[in-house]
This record gives C-alpha cells, structure tokens and sequence, in this order.
C-alpha cells in the first residue's frame, strides 16, 4: 500500500517540479514517469521492511 501512495506523490510531484521549471508537456510526464519510478521502488523497500519488522 505504501508502494503505491509514495507513487502517486512521486508522479505529481515530477509533475508540479516540471511545470515549475517551464517544461513543456512531454517534459511533464518524463518528470511524473521518473519521479513515480523512484519513489515506487523506494516505497516498495519500505514497504517489504516494514512487513519483515511486523
């Protein structure tokens, strides 16, 4: 579930940082698929930590 969340803020936050860096739309969504990517895999290590310390 965290994996998921930290997603979906990942996603809008390389959207809301390309926009403010002047991006144009292609720029945006690199930004959101990349941010999304990262932040994924990092709540998906938290996640599976926080499964093994339950």
């Amino acid at each position: 579930m965290i994996g998921l969340v930290l997603t979906l803020l990942g996603g809008i936050w390389g959207w809301r940082l390309a926009t403010k860096r002047g991006g144009d739309r292609a720029d945006r969504l690199q930004y959101m698929v990349v941010y999304a990517l990262l932040f994924g895999i990092v709540g998906l290590f938290l996640g599976v930590i926080f499964d093994r310390m339950v």
